[in-house]
């Protein structure tokens, strides 16, 4: 019973020196270049307009999450690849990193590797799309502000008054 209680009493200040890098406990899939990279690639699929885009979301760093570790390897490198090929095909059409072209240029590269015959382009860009379509729309900002989430479906609201039905009598022999 003391070593519980011991325990109970020192959690909140083990807890208290908890951050964001602390908990994410997992080793990193990509190198910061790709990180960043990352965070662009997202940002021109969900760019900014009225409400944040992507990247002001945080939303690479949760496909990076989802594929560390929820799917297998093969996903992994497909995103590892993916992005080092997104930089070449950047740097080949526009002459600079996917990461310093215009809106514009991103787009098309999007269109390009969404419309291209290599396989592994193909897959890595719509590996990419659907986390970040998941990632955007499950994020605390669009749930709470955009969409009409409630925690609790169903409130119960007891005090609400009730109209009541006027009912006719009708007198059947009596």
């Amino acid at each position: 019973m003391a070593g519980a209680v011991g325990g109970l009493i020192s959690l909140p200040a083990w807890a208290n020196g908890w951050t964001a890098d602390t908990v994410r406990s997992t080793p990193q899939l990509i190198s910061r270049s790709q990180d960043g990279l990352l965070a662009e690639l997202v940002e021109a699929i969900i760019p900014v307009t009225d409400t944040p885009g992507a990247k002001a979301l945080n939303v690479h760093q949760f496909v990076q999450k989802m594929i560390t570790d929820c799917y297998p390897v093969a996903a992994q490198d497909t995103l590892r690849n993916g992005l080092d090929s997104l930089d070449k095909l950047a740097k080949t059409a526009y002459g600079k990193s996917f990461a310093e072209g215009d809106a514009t240029q991103r787009t098309a590269l999007l269109t390009q590797l969404s419309q291209s015959t290599d396989a592994g382009q193909k897959e890595f860009y719509s590996l990419v799309k659907g986390l970040t379509i998941r990632g955007y729309m499950s994020s605390e900002y669009v749930m709470t502000n955009l969409t009409n989430y409630q925690f609790i479906p169903g409130h119960y609201y007891g005090c609400v008054p009730v109209a009541q039905k006027s009912q006719k009598t009708t007198s059947q022999g009596k």
